[in-house]
């Protein structure tokens, strides 16, 4: 049997409407599991008025069970007996009686007989409807005055259930089932009634409806792409804004529309984004990728003109938006060419970055003086006075009339200002990029002076928050100071910068203290960069003990080096050598450990012999080896050097009793132990790696 269900309502907010047919399809899944209702696949979906689900092969009824449950000793209290009673719903002589090694325990029979789907899905139904859960919901009609009031997320309208052709009789928020829904608001109005499961999608489509969110997402994209190659044009992928309009219509129409291209003079992004955002347009590039004067909207009806009303309404809209836009521009423009973007500055006085970290003009300052540092420190080789001046000017677009309507062309505006009054591209190319990268995929900035002010906007969040004592904690990040970490490895990364992490917080300390600042910040800072890289990492194959046998040197701290000696690292121990090299260093490590408990004392003169002569010889190569091989950042050959020790090792712990009965040999012994874990610890601390 195919079972329908279709909750009606008001318009849903698109962004709702995925996630809302999900948790649909999950919790009538989860149901019907738990009432051993037997079911094939299940199709859950949303258009703006309705959530609707389709379930086929649907059983006929779910089987008998028997279900046995443990209750209290015969001898417990009656007020025990009594809660078991009335858990299991039978009565005392029901309960069976059994000898345990415990004594005589009562025991239920809880036998169900099979019950009809349609019993069990007009139990299910108001069920899934109650316990609903809606980012925001809302409460309706009279008896929204009560807090215990119905909620949904617009009004519930109607509620259509249907097993086959048969009406599934049930009741949510007061409204009863049945099989009357609505189809198209303008082209079909009335009541559509629908005649079974089966029908559903074709009597909706006859009513002008399209159930399939897919379908209308394939629709607007397609359509819309066909008639821009009709007018010499290209759509500007978005889709986003394609499920978006999909969420706003049941039967969606693209439709091509114009505007002035004087409108074209403001940036770019800000027409895109005034489509976009106020009105979900599409907006199109000509021939040469410029943004072309005309743009795409989606009409929820066929018009009778063709639409050629509907555009031109939209038109009219579009075209006092974007004047709203070109009078901001312009004003910041007439702002910029009377006194630079200085001009804007001041203003940043007046709005506080932190309570505890002062205001924003307080931290340009710190990241234009962290920015020529890292120039004046060869970190980033790019112009200290460049770099220092695209710093000062970074934030200066954030009080401009363009960025205060449009907060999210922050930094591009700025770029855009600088250059309108012919600041050099290089200072300009930072204004715009020193937010990136802002989330995984965005693009990490490159150009020296970019690199410099991105690096000095993040590292001044992260070290300030952190001086203050306010790291992240748990799930919660309110100051995105994992995004800023983030954001630097992978400019660090991208770019090969050496930075070396300690050096930075000595500079910070020096420089930077502040007044408030948590005498233990740096360790703490820098283990959040670990738990960082080692997130980053993961999706690259790289071992996060690895991360941290390195990290635990204290003496690694640049992340370009730190990457290159743990990718060295991490192929040298997954080798034969490696893993058996591992297992020599953790049983000479556990020697240690408990020698030197009860102190090791003085090693015995005298000559080695055998294994302890070689290994003793191999140390003696091996340790400056791997040591210069670490300085002149050769890890392979480092590795290698170490994987010299293996057969050595091997031979000692073979040959060589450690423990001997005199105790000059054995201090000897345990020395050269010592030495062999020292070496190894010249390029990781072993301890830290599992396996």
């Amino acid at each position: 049997m195919k079972f329908l269900l279709e909750l009606q309502s008001e318009e849903i907010p698109a962004r709702m409407q995925a996630a809302a047919a999900e948790q649909l399809h999950t919790r009538f899944v989860d149901a019907l599991k738990a009432a051993g209702l037997a079911h094939g696949a299940v199709t859950a979906d949303a258009t703006p008025r309705r959530l609707w689900l389709i379930a086929d092969d649907v059983a006929t009824a779910n089987e008998s069970s028997a279900e046995e449950v443990k209750g209290p000793a015969a001898s417990a209290p009656a007020q025990a007996i009594e809660g078991f009673l009335k858990k299991t719903g039978l009565t005392r002589d029901q309960l069976e009686e059994r000898e345990t090694p415990k004594g005589i325990v009562l025991f239920a029979l809880l036998r169900r007989e099979g019950r009809t789907a349609s019993e069990i899905l007009a139990e299910v139904i108001p069920q899934i409807i109650r316990d609903f859960a809606w980012p925001k919901s809302m409460r309706w009609g009279a008896a929204s005055q009560s807090t215990a009031a119905p909620r949904w997320v617009r009004p519930l309208t109607g509620i259509v259930a249907l097993l086959d052709g048969d009406e599934v009789a049930c009741e949510a928020h007061g409204i009863a089932s049945g099989r009357d829904t609505r189809g198209h608001r303008v082209h079909a109005p009335g009541v559509l009634t629908i005649t079974s499961a089966a029908t559903y999608l074709d009597q909706l489509r006859a009513a002008h409806v399209l159930a399939s969110s897919a379908e209308r997402r394939q629709i607007i994209a397609t359509r819309a792409a066909e008639l821009a190659a009709g007018a010499g044009l290209s759509l500007i992928p978005d889709d986003g804004l394609v499920a978006e309009n999909a969420g706003l219509t049941e039967w969606p129409v693209p439709l091509l529309g114009r505007f002035d291209p004087d409108f074209l003079s403001v940036p770019r992004e800000v027409v895109v984004l005034t489509m976009r955002t106020n009105q979900k347009y599409f907006a199109l590039s000509g021939a040469d990728g410029a943004l072309a004067p005309a743009f795409f909207c989606v009409a929820n009806l066929d018009a009778t003109d063709g639409g050629a009303a509907i555009t031109h309404g939209n038109q009219r809209v579009l075209s006092a938006r974007l004047s709203d836009a070109r009078f901001f521009w312009e004003q910041d423009l007439a702002t910029v060419r009377a006194g630079g973007l200085e001009a804007f500055l001041p203003k940043l006085n007046d709005i506080v970055f932190h309570e505890k970290l002062g205001t924003l003009a307080d931290k340009v300052e710190r990241v234009a003086a962290l920015a020529k540092w890292l120039c004046e420190n060869d970190v980033v080789p790019a112009d200290p006075a460049q770099a220092e001046r695209a710093a000062r000017l970074a934030k200066a677009d954030l009080v401009s009339a363009t960025v205060g309507e449009f907060p999210e062309v922050q930094g591009q505006i700025g770029r855009y200002l600088a250059l309108a009054i012919g600041v050099e591209p290089a200072i300009a190319d930072a204004i715009r990029d020193h937010y990136k990268p802002a989330g995984q995929g965005d693009d990490v900035p490159t150009a020296p002076v970019s690199v410099a002010v991105a690096l000095a906007d993040k590292l001044d969040t992260l070290i300030c928050f952190f001086q203050a004592d306010m790291p992240p904690t748990g799930s919660k990040d309110p100051f995105a100071l994992r995004r800023q970490a983030l954001g630097c490895i992978s400019v660090v990364q991208s770019t090969g910068t050496r930075l070396s992490l300690r050096k930075l917080m000595q500079y910070f300390t020096d420089i930077c203290r502040l007044s408030i600042s948590d005498a233990g910040w740096q360790p703490k800072l820098l283990d959040f960069f670990a738990d960082r890289l080692k997130v980053q990492q993961r999706e690259a194959g790289v071992r996060h003990d690895l991360i941290d046998a390195v990290f635990a040197l204290g003496s690694e701290d640049d992340l370009v080096r730190l990457l290159a000696r743990v990718r060295a690292l991490q192929a040298f121990v997954e080798t034969e050598d490696g893993t058996n090299l591992l297992a020599g260093y953790k049983r000479a490590a556990n020697i240690l450990k408990a020698a030197e408990k009860d102190g090791i004392g003085e090693p015995a003169s005298g000559e080695r012999k055998g294994a302890e002569a070689l290994l003793a010889a191999a140390l003696a190569t091996a340790l400056p080896t791997a040591k210069q091989a670490v300085a002149d950042e050769r890890f392979t050959d480092a590795m290698a050097a170490l994987a010299s020790l293996r057969g050595p090792v091997d031979a000692f712990f073979t040959d060589v009793m450690v423990n001997d009965p005199d105790l000059g040999i054995r201090a000897r012994r345990l020395a050269l132990l010592a030495r062999f874990r020292d070496a190894v610890h010249g390029v990781a601390d072993f301890a830290k790696i599992e396996g």
